[in-house]
């Protein structure tokens, strides 16, 4: 009995010593397999329409097809051509990767999002955008997200739009 304890410490001892030396650090992103690209990111389709498939072949089943050019998704998984995706609601299966663009998008989630000409609220209203509406992102920041859409240019507080993580920040 003894033996068999101290057996099954050793044995935890050991498997929370390897747990240690082989765990990402807190701050490590995944890496896609394929591209070498971190999973998850966003990312916008390209195409009119995309098929959604169950797995990651012509082979597999279209569970549904996205007809919204532009609208952002987030890549979650890679296979060879396919990549694995989501929408806003967690919807997602594999999408052939010619069907997506690196261009990044933002989903307005609160209707009537306010546009200003500047990153500061007190700064002149361009434009309001209903819930829906898909914008292009050109450079984001600590809170504020510059948007395009339709001829309007300006800037809309990051927390409104689906597609851009909130400590995200780029250029």
């Amino acid at each position: 009995m003894i033996a068999t304890r101290s057996m099954r410490g050793a044995f935890l001892l050991a498997a929370a010593l390897w747990a240690l030396n082989t765990a990402a650090p807190a701050f490590a992103q995944e890496r896609g397999p394929v591209t070498d690209l971190p999973l998850p990111r966003f990312v916008s389709l390209k195409a009119n329409e995309a098929n959604v498939r169950r797995g990651p072949s012509l082979t597999h089943r279209i569970d549904w097809v996205f007809t919204r050019k532009g609208m952002p998704l987030e890549i979650i998984g890679e296979y060879g051509h396919w990549r694995r995706v989501r929408d806003r609601d967690g919807v997602g299966g594999w999408v052939h990767f010619t069907l997506l663009s690196g261009a990044r998008t933002g989903l307005v989630e609160q209707d009537l999002a306010p546009v200003f000409a500047r990153a500061d609220p007190a700064s002149p209203l361009k434009a309001r955008l209903e819930a829906g509406v898909i914008v292009g992102l050109d450079n984001c920041f600590a809170e504020w997200c510059k948007v395009r859409v339709r001829g309007v240019k300006g800037w809309m507080v990051k927390q409104g739009l689906w597609g851009v993580r909130a400590k995200e920040v780029f250029d």
